[in-house]
């Protein structure tokens, strides 16, 4: 499956910390040919592009808005130019805001957070598609990562959740357009993992039996998913669980067992981290 990955061109947004660092990472390790690295801290992102050239990939850093469609044609014009149209598009850049939906600004925060989480993956895919699927030379790949908050409805993450549960249906009913129309040589991977230690969930608590997932465990699981093509990975077992369980019982019923799992408490706590709250 490295066959994937190694000699290709491989795009990572929010590619400067986090589980976008690992990533690119990880396709520096599977000998990608290339990596766009976006990101809006270019002093990050020049670090991590000075590790990854050791393996001998080229690595080009891109500050990108994604809030911004203009900012995204621009930055995807410069990567064509740069390294070509990518292989591999990995969707990772997210913004998170916990707290109740009133407490939301209109413009800093519910704006803000739907044009990150939700219309960045949608218009970053839409400019690249056309060349991607016309080049049937080597296999893509499109890994959108979501969350377990496009599963489950969660007090303290109602813009969040509603912005993952958009970017979910997009992204399952985009792998079945390339399998109708026979769209053989793409395959697209959502990844809805719970909370995931890398500080823009902190304070945030796992529900019962729900472990914080460490970053290399949740973008080890991404990675395999993607490389296998598989249309969707959920992590923990727990939260394909609580999904099958909300979808048997009665609302009211479930709602009893979401409160005793610590699932509606999980955001209680929560800080979130330092500055622009990243993924």
């Amino acid at each position: 499956m490295n066959d994937i990955i190694r000699g290709a061109t491989v795009l990572v947004t929010g590619a400067a910390r986090g589980m976008g660092a690992i990533f690119a990472r990880r396709a520096a390790e599977d000998g990608a040919a290339a990596i766009a690295l976006w990101d809006i801290d270019e002093a990050r992102a020049n670090e991590l592009a000075a590790e990854l050239e050791k393996h001998g990939t080229k690595v080009c850093v891109y500050v990108v808005d994604v809030s911004d469609l203009d900012a995204i044609e621009a930055g995807a014009a410069q990567v064509r130019a740069e390294i070509g149209v990518p292989d591999v598009l990995i969707n990772n850049a997210g913004i998170v805001k916990g707290a109740a939906f009133w407490e939301h600004d209109q413009r800093r925060d519910i704006d803000a957070t739907i044009r990150i989480n939700t219309l960045a993956p949608m218009w970053l895919t839409r400019d690249l598609l056309p060349e991607m699927m016309a080049d049937t030379s080597r296999p893509k790949r499109i890994l959108n990562i979501v969350s377990a908050a496009a599963t489950l409805p969660n007090p303290g993450m109602s813009v969040y959740a509603a912005s993952k549960w958009a970017v979910l249906g997009w992204s399952e009913s985009l792998q079945l357009e390339f399998v109708k129309h026979r769209v053989d040589h793409i395959a697209v991977t959502s990844f809805c993992p719970s909370y995931v230690s890398t500080g823009m969930f902190e304070g945030a608590r796992g529900p019962m039996l729900t472990p914080i997932l460490t970053p290399e465990t949740a973008t080890q699981a991404a990675w395999s998913g993607m490389l296998s093509g598989k249309p969707i990975v959920m992590k923990p077992w727990t939260v394909k669980f609580a999904m099958a369980l909300r979808g048997v019982l009665p609302t009211r019923a479930w709602d009893v067992v979401a409160e005793r799992m610590g699932v509606y408490s999980s955001m209680d706590k929560f800080v979130g981290r330092t500055g622009a709250n990243q993924r």
